[in-house]
């Protein structure tokens, strides 16, 4: 409290345990930040963030081996495109990165988060009393069709996947991780397989989870760790756009034109129909 602030409102509505600043003072979560520099990696910078406390050294590697393996995929991705797209309108990096993490939701960039989801229930299964087999088949069997984490459309086998749950079967090995949900999310490909000519394998999004949950971060931390990883290869693909000098960038060359089909809108203000909510 102070005369700008005589009943402590102010600084009570700000109340924060991430980080301290006074004139002269920069702490975060309770450490120097003069202390951290030089001696802290951005990955243990992350954890130490989100969790309060600074990682092992094997805790951070895995962490950051999750990180790594995320960051870009190519202008396939729609995140990676809308960066270039918006970098050539003018808007700067800062816009273009803003547009491509806004694109990171439910269907695009969200699966980490949902396949951590889907793990956790077939836990939660197991620890009632069901055998692991058969938690993985009532939970998969609840799940709506889209499996997240499993399948790739691009990658027969995707090539993140054996490197990632080898890192995380180590781990577990050596009591880093409990090794629970790499249990659960191998229970859930063997059961994919089932009966099928091709297998089903995880992608990055099963594996990455994997890791995020082994580690102890909750389902919505998956998506927000995702993020921080792909934004490098946003930000890669918006500064190499931007290097290139080219403007107004399409998604589709211009010697390309779209299709023309039948307007639907038209067709149902000639005919009278409309949608179940009407005009």
């Amino acid at each position: 409290m102070n005369e700008i602030d005589p009943t402590g409102q102010v600084a009570a509505w700000w109340a924060t345990a991430v980080s301290r600043m006074e004139p002269g003072v920069i702490e975060l979560r309770g450490r120097p930040v003069q202390d951290l520099i030089g001696t802290t990696s951005l990955t243990s910078m992350i954890w130490l963030m989100l969790r309060g406390e600074p990682p092992s050294p094997a805790q951070s590697a895995l962490l950051e081996a999750a990180l790594v393996a995320a960051v870009d995929h190519g202008p396939q991705a729609p995140s990676i495109a809308i960066a270039r797209m918006a970098a050539t309108c003018g808007i700067g990096l800062n816009g273009a990165v803003a547009s491509a993490v806004n694109t990171l939701g439910d269907h695009h960039g969200g699966a980490g988060e949902q396949c951590v989801e889907l793990l956790d229930q077939i836990l939660e299964r197991e620890a009632a009393g069901l055998d692991l087999d058969s938690a993985t088949e009532q939970v998969v069997s609840e799940w709506p069709r889209y499996l997240p984490g499993f399948g790739h459309r691009f990658h027969p086998r995707d090539p993140r996947r054996d490197p990632l749950l080898t890192l995380v079967a180590q781990a577990a090995r050596d009591g880093v991780v409990p090794g629970d949900h790499l249990r659960a999310g191998l229970a859930v490909e063997e059961h994919l397989a089932t009966g099928r000519a091709k297998p089903i394998p995880m992608n990055i999004d099963g594996c990455t989870a994997i890791i995020y949950a082994e580690l102890g971060f909750p389902a919505p931390l998956a998506r927000g760790l995702f993020v921080l990883s792909r934004s490098i290869g946003i930000l890669a693909h918006a500064w190499e756009e931007t290097t290139q000098g080219r403007r107004n960038k399409g998604p589709i060359p211009r010697s390309i034109l779209p299709a023309t089909v039948a307007d639907p809108v038209v067709g149902c203000q000639q005919s009278g129909r409309f949608g179940p909510d009407g005009p």
